[in-house]
């Protein structure tokens, strides 16, 4: 069972804290969550109301995973019990991450240094000012170092769960929980955090159909000359429009899909890394494997070995 140990410290952001707990907290075959604080009792919240926390900071020392919500800037730093605690858990080898501007806790105590991350954007260029020694990355929905990792604030939370969740259980476990807390099943890190028009403006469908008719046909050789066909508009359009939605061009949220239709078939069947490639449109095991390692740092190979826990389907 993998121990999960969220972090409530003094003013700490309710929808934060209630997001592990509603990916974690109910996956009671597969994770053990937990609510601690400086020291067991009430926590004050940024909405109004307190929460109690069952458990103090030595929950820390029994956590595979850590987790720190954001709180308010007057609580930066944190004690520094919190921060020993948050350091002496890394070293003895616990995934540590945060959510929103529990990020500058993490940083506080170090253990940003040298790696990517980021927080919510309206808070990224003070995390850079303040940190130095942290590249801090303002556009993306979560950072994953790994061992340590960071998200942007509010819904890109439950993103970094679900990945969490992905990273540990696979895609159909993750999407599962998805399903179960009704929202979409996955949004890449690198998704922009703010986009210019994530909704179409009325008596406009937007490019969603066009969007689902190309990921249904991966394994075709699609271009943006047949994606902005089926959309009715010109290429320039087309790419302008996207971009507006989605954060991204249609090439790379083209190449997303795949890596990640890859991955699922890596997890969930036995066919050849070569069947893989041909399945999810990168045409041969070498394109799927410069694609993959850069989008997962890790190959096709090692990437199924990681699951070949589960049986496949």
């Amino acid at each position: 069972m993998h121990h999960v140990a969220v972090l409530a410290l003094a003013d700490v952001v309710a929808f934060d804290l209630s997001t592990p707990a509603q990916v974690f907290g109910n996956e009671p075959g597969r994770y053990v969550f937990t609510a601690c604080g400086v020291r067991a009792g009430s926590v004050p919240t940024t909405t109004g109301f307190a929460v109690d926390v069952p458990r103090g900071l030595d929950a820390l020392a029994e956590a595979d995973t850590v987790l720190v919500p954001g709180l308010r800037p007057a609580h930066w730093p944190p004690p520094a019990a919190v921060l020993d605690a948050l350091r002496a858990a890394h070293t003895r080898g616990a995934r540590v991450a945060s959510i929103c501007t529990g990020a500058f806790v993490l940083a506080h105590a170090g253990l940003l240094d040298g790696r990517r991350a980021t927080t919510h954007w309206a808070h990224a260029q003070q995390l850079a000012e303040r940190y130095p020694a942290v590249t801090v990355d303002p556009e993306v929905l979560y950072v994953d170092e790994g061992d340590v990792l960071t998200s942007a604030g509010v819904a890109a939370g439950i993103d970094l769960c679900l990945h969490l969740v992905r990273r540990d259980h696979g895609a159909e476990v993750a999407n599962a929980a998805a399903r179960r807390i009704v929202v979409a099943p996955h949004r890449d890190g690198g998704q922009a955090q703010f986009v210019e028009a994530p909704l179409p403006p009325a008596g406009e469908r937007g490019l969603a159909p066009t969007r689902a008719w190309a990921a249904q046909r991966l394994g075709e050789p699609l271009t943006v000359t047949a994606m902005a066909r089926h959309a009715a508009c010109s290429e320039r359009t087309f790419a302008r429009r996207f971009r507006a939605e989605t954060g991204t061009t249609p090439l790379q949220w083209l190449l997303r899909q795949r890596v990640l239709h890859a991955r699922r078939l890596l997890e969930a069947t036995d066919l050849p890394v070569e069947d893989v490639a041909g399945h999810a449109g990168f045409g041969t095991a070498a394109s799927l494997r410069s694609h993959f390692r850069r989008a997962t740092a890790t190959t096709p190979v090692a990437y199924r070995r990681s699951f070949r826990g589960s049986s496949p389907a």
